[in-house]
This record gives structure tokens, C-alpha cells and sequence, in this order.
């Protein structure tokens, strides 16, 4: 008995098997071949991104606008996992209360108290961001 070869699938004239299409071999074909909705990272950068020097949003407020509400502890998920180097204005998100998030003896709390200060907001006595006053309203 022969087998039967299925006539809707072409066949490599060389092995005779099905002629499916190699793998993608970068991250750009592998971006063609999904869907072109972006990621949640790539929502919540794309968010970062627009929020203008010498403003803050709160985390919560980034994950509204990024279409994930009550989604405040993803953001910080996100941010957690940027690279070093990014271009991301990472220090433009705080907390609820106009405070930095990272643990105060930090290098990275002092980093964003600075990248902020040279922005030119001011802190209160106790640390925190008047949100009234430097609060991003898109």
C-alpha cells in the first residue's frame, strides 16, 4: 500500500518531505509573526515615555493609562526589569503619595531623588513630591 502525500502542503523535491517555512531567525521576524499588539511592557513604556520633564505620574496612573487598571504593582514589575541604560524616564513614576518607591539608603533612590531635583521638583521636609503640583495631567 502507498502511502498517501497530501497535495496542499508543497514537498521539498530533495527529502520529499513537507516544505514548511525555517523558523524565524530574529527577534524582528519573530515580531512579524505575532500579533501586532504591543506588550504589556511595551504599553507601559509607551506610557513612561510621554510623561514631560519636571513631571511625575503614579504608578497607578500609568497602569490607567496603559490599559491595565489596579495594575500599579505591574508597572513596578516593569520598571523592576529595565535594562540599565535605558532611555526610559523611569524616574517619573512614584508612589501614591508622591514618594520614591526604592528603599531610602538605595543607590537607585538617590538616583531618582537627583534625575528629579535637576528637573527641578521639589521634595517636601519629609521626602515626598506635592502630587498638586507635579502631578503629569495628559
Amino acid at each position: 500500500m502507498r502511502a498517501r502525500i497530501s497535495t496542499s502542503t508543497p514537498l521539498d523535491v530533495a527529502t520529499g518531505c513537507e516544505n514548511n517555512p525555517p523558523p524565524p531567525a530574529t527577534v524582528a521576524e519573530v515580531n512579524k509573526t505575532k500579533s501586532e499588539e504591543p506588550t504589556i511592557a511595551e504599553q507601559v513604556w509607551q506610557v513612561i515615555a510621554l510623561i514631560p520633564k519636571g513631571r511625575v505620574a503614579t504608578y497607578g496612573q500609568v497602569a490607567e493609562l496603559a490599559g491595565l487598571p489596579g495594575g500599579a504593582r505591574r508597572v513596578g514589575k516593569v520598571l523592576s526589569q529595565l535594562p540599565s541604560g535605558t532611555r526610559i524616564p523611569w524616574h517619573r513614576v512614584v508612589n501614591a503619595s508622591g514618594g520614591i518607591s526604592l528603599p531610602e539608603a538605595s543607590g537607585g533612590y538617590v538616583r531618582q531623588q537627583t534625575r528629579l531635583k535637576k528637573e527641578g521638583i521639589v521634595f517636601s521636609a519629609s521626602g515626598r513630591i506635592p502630587l498638586r503640583k507635579y502631578r503629569w495631567q495628559p
